[in-house]
């Protein structure tokens, strides 16, 4: 029943299954399936609420697992439990930062795993039996995932994604440290070493509250002096920004066309532990907007190429939703980009899929507490957009429904509001089509340009 059913591992009899249930980034459950009775036995407290688990793995003695969770801390730390739910043990117990990934070494005698540092991607070996760390090789900056053991115990395969490269498969061998690429991904006939390195940058919010955010410099022998810039909001707003391949701002469209870059992981970003997380629930256009302007404001006050009086803003999903919050708030940007935005919350909660309710974090339906509905609606605020906006949606959007898409053009159109709409037919909650791709590119980066003068 639901969604949000994951298959994590089959148990080394290949009778049962280890399966996990998501309810909401705050919450989910495991289960052990019976695959000949059908039977679903709770690993974790039915009724445990406010505990996340991810990635899951049976241990080889078939009694325990290894999981990674934030029961009793602050991060996603990877445990060994047994088939009762109850925590034998915490293998990372000194790491402030998520494990997003693991894998078991075929012997059973080595973990490793992969934590998310400030958007970046770190590599760890640890004695599975003593949870003692061991040496870990050093990879390249950039994201590696879907970590996976040849079955010599010492080649260890993994997925690598960084800025100046997509996606791709390697391998490491961990006696040595030696790395080696396997693939070579297409990019199109662009040269990867030309594109732009992000710069992290931390700051501290109006409370004090510590974020991150990473620059992205045009080429400055071919964009001298102070150059526009645009903000981009990730989505979620359970996301974040990191060290990665990111074609549409970084070499195709917005970096190698002259612009500065700015992406900011306000709270409500993960991976900088379970309360900054949480600081987006009840709150959507409160706080973390706050972080977005003052995080634009630092990098402002830090880069000298930086003209502020050329930004621009874009997001999709949440972050278009932020972006119609700005048309409602602030007047600093330009122009605006609104990619599949909820633009009116009770209207979206009539059309969205049952299981984004409960990321939504309104604590139920429109009727229950239709103020609060209301605060965090961009519609309520209407009455003050006046920043040009090009709006962006798919009909075939399940999470947002394309009205919300239109509803707020014809907003736009209605105030007398410079605006666009860009519909695609045959896409949904993004844009992956090869030919609407280069139809994004090529409308995006024209109407940005139209309005700030990147040329």
């Amino acid at each position: 029943t639901g969604g949000g059913w994951s298959v994590e591992d089959w148990s080394h009899d290949e009778a049962k299954l280890l399966v996990g249930e998501y309810v909401s980034i705050n919450e989910s459950h495991l289960y052990l399936l019976d695959l000949k009775s059908g039977e679903r036995k709770p690993i974790t407290p039915p009724g445990e609420k406010n505990v996340a688990y991810g990635r899951g793995q049976f241990a080889l003695d078939g009694k325990t697992l290894f999981i990674t969770t934030d029961r009793d801390s602050e991060f996603q730390r990877l445990v060994e439990m047994d088939l009762s739910g109850k925590v034998l043990r915490v293998l990372t117990q000194n790491l402030s930062w998520d494990v997003e990934d693991f894998e078991l070494s075929p012997d059973g005698k080595t973990i490793a795993f992969i934590t998310n540092e400030d958007g970046v991607g770190v590599l760890h070996l640890s004695d599975a039996k003593s949870g003692k760390a061991l040496k870990s090789p050093k990879l390249p900056l950039g994201i590696p995932s879907g970590l996976e053991w040849h079955e010599n115990g010492r080649d260890l395969g993994f997925n690598f994604v960084s800025a100046k490269s997509p996606t791709d498969v390697y391998s490491v061998d961990v006696k040595t440290g030696k790395v080696t690429r396997w693939t070579e991904s297409e990019t199109g006939g662009l040269d990867p070493q030309k594109f732009v390195e992000p710069e992290l940058v931390k700051l501290k919010s109006f409370d004090g509250l510590q974020i991150s955010a990473f620059v992205y410099r045009p080429d400055p022998k071919k964009f001298p002096g102070k150059r526009p810039v645009i903000v981009n909001i990730h989505g979620g707003p359970e996301g974040a920004w990191g060290d990665s391949w990111s074609y549409r701002w970084n070499a195709e469209l917005f970096a190698a066309n002259g612009y500065v870059v700015v992406m900011i992981n306000p709270r409500g970003s993960t991976g900088y532990g379970q309360k900054f997380t949480d600081g987006v629930n009840g709150d959507w256009g409160g706080k973390p907007y706050v972080d977005l302007m003052k995080g634009l404001d630092y990098v402002e006050k830090t880069f000298p190429f930086v003209d502020k009086n050329r930004e621009a803003a874009m997001g999709a999903s949440y972050g278009g939703y932020m972006a119609n919050w700005i048309l409602g708030h602030n007047n600093r940007f330009k122009c605006v980009v609104s990619h599949d935005g909820m633009f009116n919350a009770e209207s979206a909660y009539g059309t969205t899929e049952e299981l984004w309710f409960n990321d939504w974090e309104f604590k139920g339906p429109p009727w229950t507490n239709r103020e609060l509905y209301r605060k965090w609606s961009p519609h309520e605020y209407a009455k003050n957009f006046k920043t040009p906006a090009l709006v962006v949606h798919g009909q075939l959007d399940y999470r947002l429904d394309v009205s919300q898409g239109f509803d707020l053009f014809t907003t736009l159109q209605r105030l007398k509001v410079p605006s666009k709409m860009l519909y695609f037919p045959d896409e949904g909650h993004w844009v992956l089509k090869p030919q609407n791709s280069r139809l994004w590119y090529k409308t995006v980066n024209e109407w940005v340009d139209q309005w700030t003068a990147a040329k």
